[in-house]
């Protein structure tokens, strides 16, 4: 309890020291905090007029601590909350910590995989090669000889991080009591952030998402993904193969090297929808301390990414929805871009798609004026997402998370290549991605994937018809001829669905790498025939 309010009383010092206490609440609890806070040295701070108050807030959160940097680069994604100012100053925080020694990494790796570090590694770093609020990173070489990197989680970090979540709780609780802390949903807030730290705090589950995104990367030109070592993973440790590449944001060596700057940039981009739309997972923390470059061949760059406990992911419908947003946006569709916010339930049903239209006609109309390499896709949205909250737009918190990454990645390539044409570089990606949405192949694609449902139920189609007409037949009064004439019916559709689905089987698989769907067709078949024989009887 004593540590508690030792904690509430320094994060309102700090609030004092960077001038935020004029943004609190004027009810409440709250009100009483702003007519004593003359009374706390802290008011009398020069920090309280330094730069903006987007900026005095990044500084407070900075001052405060690694778990309130990670909750305040958590509201960087929340353009829906925040003002565009906010949510860009926001984005430059960087988790960086003093590393812990060697002598504890060594203690809780020995402790967590129950073996000695010389039995597992033959050379083990104790300086950390980088640190962050949750973890550190050790380089060793297992005893097989491969290179790898060993993360570590901070000692006693699970109950720091529980402290500071339950009186981020309790504070949320408090401003969401007050008129302007409703519009804010400050819970909500905390408890996404609650959910980001979680799986930040267990390193099966980066290692997992590693594990994915390598598979889905397998031979790639693009994109390569570091292995993780399982047999030395565990909760608190995870050992995975050491990237020998070079930093995105070294670009003098980058330079030096003759990097085709052109083809490092696109290939980001592709890189980032190829994930969002081929694959439906995404690396979800793209700043440049996780990005690196192979340049054995200049021309050809390829990425290496690292840190993978914040991933993204997106329903198909989230990216059929998405895929047409961006086609219509740049085939200045607005009346599509409104009805798509529609129909995904992005806004209320009944908003009126006129002014929706004529809202988002308003925003995205100026920067078509501009040359396609001084337009920022990422600000776009930042706006966009500040129109749409008019319209009682809901938190969509994947699409959330695709929008800072998308931002990253923008600001990315338009760093190393400033005529970055996004559009012309994501279109080919999309309307691949749209065309095995659609069409023949796409329904082939679909129906062999239930193709087993289908199976199951297949036996049942033709009885399941005949009693759905008979049911029909029997609500009303017949003539001998009508009785007669819907018995041929049923008959018909039987046999018509029964052989339908025997040769749908038959075609989709005509490739006989299963011989057993050819058989069950056939079988279909002659079960169609039987029952049209029998009620022919």
């Amino acid at each position: 309890m004593w540590r508690t309010l030792m904690r509430t009383h320094a994060i309102y010092a700090v609030m004092l020291r960077f001038g935020l206490d004029n943004y609190l609440p004027r009810q409440g609890l709250f009100r009483l905090f702003r007519l004593t806070s003359r009374l706390h040295p802290a008011y009398y701070h020069n920090d309280r007029n330094v730069g903006s108050a987007a900026e005095r807030l990044r500084l407070a959160l900075e001052t405060l601590g690694p778990i309130f940097v990670k909750l305040g680069q958590t509201l960087s994604t929340r353009p829906d909350l925040l003002p565009p100012e906010m949510v860009i100053e926001l984005s430059r925080l960087q988790d960086r910590v003093p590393p812990f020694s060697g002598r504890e990494a060594r203690e809780i790796i020995e402790k967590t995989l129950g073996q000695s570090i010389d039995a597992v590694f033959s050379q083990f770093e104790d300086e950390a090669l980088a640190s962050a609020s949750v973890a550190q990173v050790h380089a060793a070489t297992l005893r097989d000889g491969s290179d790898v990197v060993v993360k570590v989680l901070r000692p006693g970090v699970e109950r720091l991080v529980a402290k500071d979540i339950a009186l981020m709780y309790a504070l949320a609780r408090v401003v969401a009591k007050t008129r302007d802390g409703r519009r804010l949903r400050p819970v909500e807030v905390v408890h996404e952030f609650e959910n980001t730290i979680s799986n930040e705090l267990d390193l099966m589950f980066e290692a997992a998402n590693a594990s994915q995104l390598r598979v889905n990367f397998t031979d790639s030109e693009l994109l390569y993904v570091p292995e993780v070592f399982w047999p030395y993973t565990r909760k608190q440790v995870m050992v995975m193969e050491r990237i020998r590449a070079i930093n995105i944001s070294n670009d003098q060596t980058i330079a030096e090297k003759n990097t085709n700057m052109q083809a490092l940039a696109e290939r980001g981009v592709e890189i980032f929808f190829t994930q969002v739309f081929r694959d439906s997972f995404f690396h979800a923390d793209m700043h440049p301390g996780n990005i690196f470059v192979d340049l054995d061949d200049p021309e050809k760059p390829k990425y290496c990414a690292i840190d993978f406990g914040i991933m993204g992911s997106l329903t198909p419908e989230d990216q059929h929805y998405l895929a047409e947003n961006f086609l219509a946006f740049f085939n200045r569709d607005y009346r599509r871009v409104a009805e798509l916010h529609v129909e995904s339930g992005w806004v209320p049903r009944d908003t009126r798609v006129t002014d929706f239209e004529a809202a988002i006609r308003k925003v995205s109309e100026p920067i078509f004026g501009k040359p396609i390499k001084d337009i920022s896709f990422g600000s776009f949205l930042l706006s966009l997402f500040q129109t749409a909250r008019r319209f009682d737009m809901e938190v969509q918190p994947q699409l959330v998370l695709l929008q800072k990454t998308f931002f990253n990645v923008e600001g990315l390539g338009r760093r190393l290549y400033p005529d970055l044409d996004l559009w012309t570089t994501a279109k080919p990606v999309l309307e691949d991605w749209m065309k095995d949405q659609v069409g023949p192949k796409a329904m082939l694609k679909r129906t062999r994937y239930n193709a087993h449902d289908y199976a199951k139920i297949l036996p049942q189609l033709p009885l399941l018809g005949a009693r759905a007409l008979q049911a029909v037949v029997d609500g009303q009064n017949q003539s001998p001829s009508d009785h007669q004439r819907h018995r041929h019916s049923r008959r018909g559709v039987s046999g018509a669905v029964m052989l339908s689905a025997s040769i749908a089987l038959a075609v989709l698989h005509s490739d006989y790498q299963s011989w057993q769907w050819l058989l069950i067709g056939l079988l279909g078949l002659f079960g169609g025939w039987q029952i049209w024989r029998k009620e022919k009887e």
